[in-house]
């Protein structure tokens, strides 16, 4: 059977009437006003969803007041002015409606594309699962409402129906390397540098905490450190590594006697006999004050650089006379006595080795003079290399002079004489000062 459309259009679903009022509403703008035929198929218990056209204007009291007149037309009614005039659109007959014949197969759907009839309403077609679509395999298949859409990968762009890398490098998201990966793009770090959290940022990596290869210590700077080594150490060719200086090669000076490199450092050591006087210096032990001498009974201790001596207490020898502790005299009563000093008196003494030249080192004093006489001094013995000579001050002192250098360890035993001279009483007479001269082993 045929059923004209524009008599049960008001029985559409609200999609269906929806889509099909807007058609008649474009058409009524363009023949103002078109009554529009279309013949579907009538399968059987279809044709009860449609319903005839309700005439408002005898159903409906006072659709239209005033002077304004109630015009019916499919699907709903106009009020218009009395004076308008329509002019009805003549039925069309059987002869001119379209129409299909009712035992066609061939489904009509009354819905916009990217829809399809289900029972009253327009439902969405979901292309996707139903793989209607021409998305390409690397794209993903989106449905939306009527239709769909293909989509890209993330760090691709679609041009066209293509999907292109897009080189993130670019837009400088990194901030020091950016590398570019099909789809993405990564950041890398200068060295000294690591990724922030969020993978873009660089940071500075503190070497120092994260076992940097120092061998002593290390100091973190931007994007880098250093290595560098304890007092005593160079740091070697490697940058990393702290190599020992031998501080005794760079000098001859450092010590007074002897250097000896250690690890980082060097000590001074000092030969038997010294001891250290701060840290570079040696000084002579005392031995006879300390106590560690090894002077018997009978023995006078006496300290020398570098050592001791042990000499006796009576030095004496005939026919001279011990009187005191070092005074020995020759008695006038004693004929032997007559050619001989009046007195021997004992003295000790040591000069270092190397010692400048000319130099002072002993003075000798008259302890007694004879009123109105005049004294003399002189080397009577013990210098037979010419090391020593007598400088006179005045008549009653003259001082002992180093005149060459010498090494030891070494002694001299100088009989230093003053010769008294007494015009007044016709008188002469001398004493001797035996002087030993101790020269130490060293220079110091």
């Amino acid at each position: 059977m045929y059923v004209k459309l524009s008599r049960v259009a008001q029985g559409c679903p609200p999609t269906v009437k929806s889509y099909w009022s807007k058609i008649l509403l474009h058409i009524n703008a363009w023949l103002n006003y078109v009554d529009y035929y279309m013949q579907i198929t009538c399968k059987p218990k279809c044709c009860s969803l449609f319903y005839l056209d309700i005439n408002e204007c005898e159903t409906i009291q006072q659709a239209c007041q005033g002077e304004m007149k109630c015009f019916n037309h499919y699907g709903g009614y106009l009020c218009l002015p009395r004076s308008a005039s329509v002019i009805t659109a003549p039925e069309p007959s059987s002869q001119s409606e379209p129409s299909v014949p009712v035992e066609s197969n061939e489904a009509f759907n009354p819905c916009p594309v990217g829809y399809r009839a289900q029972g009253d309403t327009c439902v969405d077609i979901d292309e996707c699962e139903l793989d209607m679509h021409d998305c390409q395999p690397s794209q993903e298949c989106i449905n939306t409402v009527g239709t769909y859409t293909c989509q890209c990968p993330d760090g691709y762009s679609k041009i066209g129906i293509e999907c292109v890398d897009i080189d993130e490098c670019r837009y400088r998201y990194c901030q020091h390397r950016c590398v570019n990966v099909p789809g993405s793009f990564s950041c890398e770090c200068e060295p000294g540098f690591q990724l922030a959290g969020n993978n873009r940022s660089c940071v500075d990596v503190n070497e120092c905490e994260m076992g940097a290869p120092c061998q002593q210590r290390c100091y973190n700077s931007y994007g880098t450190f250093l290595c560098r080594c304890d007092q005593g150490y160079d740091l070697g060719p490697d940058g990393f590594s702290c190599n020992d200086i031998d501080e005794c090669s760079y000098s001859s000076f450092l010590c007074q006697f002897q250097c000896v490199n250690e690890p980082g450092r060097f000590s001074c050591v000092c030969p038997e006999g010294y001891e250290l006087l701060g840290t570079r210096l040696c000084q002579d032990v005392n031995e006879c004050e300390t106590g560690t001498h090894q002077c018997g009974t009978g023995q006078v201790c006496v300290n020398i650089h570098g050592g001791h001596q042990c000499v006796n207490s009576n030095r004496c020898q005939d026919p001279f006379v011990q009187v005191s502790e070092n005074r020995c005299i020759c008695p006038v009563v004693k004929p032997e006595c007559r050619d001989l000093p009046f007195s021997i008196v004992h003295r000790y003494m040591s000069i270092t080795s190397e010692r400048s030249v000319p130099s002072d080192i002993f003075q000798i004093q008259a302890t007694s003079v004879y009123p109105g006489a005049y004294n003399s001094f002189r080397i009577r013995s013990g210098d037979e290399n010419d090391e020593f000579y007598i400088r006179q001050i005045n008549n009653i002192s003259a001082m002992l002079v180093l005149a060459r250098a010498v090494t030891g360890p070494k002694e001299y035993v100088l009989d230093l004489e003053m010769v008294s001279v007494s015009p007044l009483i016709n008188y002469q007479t001398s004493s001797v000062l035996r002087l030993s001269v101790y020269v130490g082993p060293h220079a110091f």
